[in-house]
């Protein structure tokens, strides 16, 4: 019987579940706001809400312990030159669990998990007007890349594919297995 055993296994051994909730916590860090199953979600709230209160106490004591859950150093510094900052005049709910939709595979309960304070916002469904898609779309090139190069003085460019297919294999050395059992020959 499972009496008093909390938390959601998420049917993973320990290992793999730690894992998975260790990335869930790296990307939300990064990202602001994550798309995940609700149950995920569930559990990886509790961890960032952990992270976010040992970056409120900027010790080398508290960078240490989230190294230990994080493994990246990029990550911690951000976790506590900006993101801990924001929630100062915050006591706890530091995340947010918005529910989605159900995924269309296998059913499962989406949800995004975001920060409650965000450094920037966060837009999910932006239509670009007409302007910005011509603008962004269309590319002008140059005839200066457009015309081909010429080649070197004295080397004429191949004509065929056959020009092509021979000068390749002429040029072509072999390389890794192929170069320790080629057979030597008295031409060579």
């Amino acid at each position: 019987m499972r009496h008093g055993k909390s938390g959601n296994r998420l049917s993973r051994n320990q290992s793999l579940r730690k894992a998975t909730l260790r990335d869930l916590a790296r990307a939300i860090l990064l990202q602001e706001r994550i798309c995940t199953t609700r149950a995920k979600a569930k559990e990886a709230r509790k961890l960032i809400e952990k992270l976010i209160t040992l970056g409120k106490k900027d010790t080398l004591a508290a960078k240490r312990r989230a190294f230990a859950i994080l493994c990246d150093h990029t990550i911690v510094s951000q976790l506590f030159k900006t993101t801990a900052p924001r929630f100062k005049a915050r006591n706890g709910g530091y995340t947010r669990i918005i529910p989605y939709i159900q995924r269309s595979g296998d059913n499962a309960e989406l949800a995004f998990l975001e920060l409650t304070e965000k450094s920037r916002e966060i837009i999910t469904n932006l239509k670009r007007s007409k302007a910005v898609k011509e603008a962004g779309d269309i590319k002008t090139v140059s005839e200066a890349e457009t015309k081909p190069v010429a080649p070197a003085a004295g080397v004429s460019a191949p004509h065929s594919k056959a020009d092509v297919k021979a000068t390749t294999k002429a040029a072509a050395k072999p390389t890794g297995v192929k170069k320790l059992f080629q057979r030597k020959t008295g031409a060579e």
